[in-house]
């Protein structure tokens, strides 16, 4: 028996988000959301029928051309055009994990009855959506405000039959897809191409992607950290609470608290230590570790707010009996946290091979570069460069996108946000994070070979033991490019009980 979700007011989380993609669940409209799609877009045709005035983007051009009137008999033909003309995105495909989210946020936005869509164009997208049927869609051309215009066209697209799709493993076109299933293409009613290309889906996708990887490499960064600080002989002391409840950040306690428990009845943490404090990139692991769950945090509430809400323009109020223009497409909210996120994250790599690098410089008894005889064999030396050369590329990306702005539509879109690069810049800091704390683990893995007889507390110790499954030990030199990619996908294929995270 599959298992639903029901698209409806009630509030969708990232966590929810979490489910209904990990677990395979289908989409389909509550009564609730159907009746709220009907009763819009049956009161948009009733007014359609007696207003002659201009009504922006429902019988108007669009942009600076807001102000050419459009006759009645050309307002589908109309919406058609807008959508093949804004397909003009370039650049590398979007996900197709991040298209898939595109299609659920897009779906959960217009079901709330103020978009004026037609039930059968909400419905199309679920079939898409609960059939893999993944729109092509491209990263690059959007300006983050008047939507997500040329990302969400293309997503679009192959509702009209158009465009392409991703289906059974391969790229194929839409007209082919909808001929074979036996769909006929959508007819779009006046406001409908407006609806689908105005919007936040674009950024909003890319934003929920990282931040589940986020919360998973936070806590990560965290079981590692605890590994190189046994690697390194650390000390316990900076992981004390008392130090931690008079700077009572919540993400430096939680931190302090987990490397408690990730190091309980350790041996080697227990071991009498020859030496009285820590470099910064072990002492301050709550300091820093903490600031970026903090972020964290804070824009998770930005993203649940944005997903549970309509960005579209123009809005339809039926209760009001109004039409109002306005902006809820302009995605500033989203390109700030995103900034903000990727500066979060970016520290987090910093901070690791910080202490990749303190592991491979022959000190508190381990080997130069840990291995055992080195000169003959460089061991881990090369690595650490990898990680630098990622940490650096991570700061540039951190230039905020959101800074920038740049006028477009002849003038009358003149302020953006930006915000889809935030966005895209955003899962490149995080693809980078995975590969800079693939190779912390290499390395602090190797260290706390050099520590025994002593053991870790018995989580690292089984946390190492599945690792050393996947990539062995070091003791001579070999082509260590395929363990770092072994030890991403080892990282990439762990799952994390979100309990445990919390």
């Amino acid at each position: 028996m599959e298992t639903i979700h029901y698209i409806s007011s009630e509030l969708l989380s990232i966590e929810v988000v979490n489910e209904i993609i990990t677990q395979g669940k289908k989409l389909e409209l509550s009564e609730e959301a159907r009746l709220n799609i009907e009763k819009c877009r049956t009161y948009l045709d009733e007014k359609m029928k007696s207003h002659s005035d201009p009504i922006y983007g429902i019988n108007t051009g669009f942009g600076s051309l807001y102000n050419v009137k459009i006759s009645n008999e050309n307002l589908s033909k109309l919406q058609e055009n807008l959508v093949k003309s804004h397909a003009c995105g370039t650049g590398e495909e979007v996900p197709q994990e991040i298209v898939k989210i595109m299609l659920l946020l897009k779906i959960q936005s217009l079901s709330y009855g103020h978009s004026g869509v037609q039930l059968e164009t909400v419905q199309r997208l679920i079939d898409f959506y609960n059939n893999d049927i993944l729109p092509v869609v491209y990263n690059q051309g959007s300006l983050g405000a008047s939507g997500d215009l040329a990302p969400l066209a293309h997503l679009s697209l192959p509702l009209l039959g158009e465009g392409e799709v991703n289906m059974d493993g391969f790229r194929q076109p839409a007209s082919k897809v909808l001929e074979k299933i036996g769909w006929k293409p959508i007819v779009l009613k006046s406001k409908e191409g407006l609806a689908l290309l105005n919007g936040t889906q674009f950024m909003s996708s890319y934003g929920v992607y990282v931040l589940l990887k986020s919360i998973k490499y936070s806590y990560l960064a965290d079981v590692i950290g605890a590994i190189s600080l046994e690697g390194f002989d650390g000390r316990i002391e900076p992981f004390n609470e008392l130090i931690h409840m008079v700077r009572p950040h919540k993400g430096q306690i939680v931190t302090a608290q987990r490397f408690n428990q990730l190091l309980e009845d350790s041996e080697i943490i227990a071991h009498p230590k020859q030496h009285v404090q820590d470099p910064y990139s072990f002492r301050c692991i709550p300091q820093v570790h903490g600031a970026t769950k903090d972020t964290i945090d804070y824009v998770k509430k930005v993203f649940r707010t944005e997903i549970n809400s309509v960005t579209d323009n123009p809005n339809i109020f039926i209760d009001s009996d109004q039409i109002i223009s306005g902006g809820n497409f302009h995605g500033q909210p989203l390109a700030l946290t995103l900034d903000f996120l990727g500066i979060a994250l970016s520290e987090l790599g910093s901070i690791s091979e910080r202490r990749t690098y303190q592991l491979i410089s022959g000190l508190r008894g381990l080997p130069p570069f840990l291995v055992a005889n080195p000169g003959l064999n460089s061991g881990f030396m090369i690595p650490q460069y990898t990680a630098a050369s990622i940490v650096s590329q991570n700061k540039q990306l951190c230039t905020p996108a959101s800074a920038d702005s740049i006028v477009s539509s002849n003038g009358q879109e003149d302020h953006v946000s930006m915000g889809a690069n935030a966005a895209t810049k955003a899962l490149r800091i995080i693809e980078n994070l995975e590969r800079i704390l693939a190779i912390e683990l290499m390395n602090a893995s190797q260290a706390i070979e050099f520590r025994r007889p002593l053991k870790s507390s018995d989580f690292i110790e089984m946390f190492l033991k599945s690792y050393r499954e996947e990539v062995p030990l070091v003791e001579d030199d070999r082509i260590l490019h395929y363990d770092i990619e072994n030890t991403i996908a080892f990282l990439n294929n762990m799952q994390i009980d979100e309990t445990v995270i919390d």
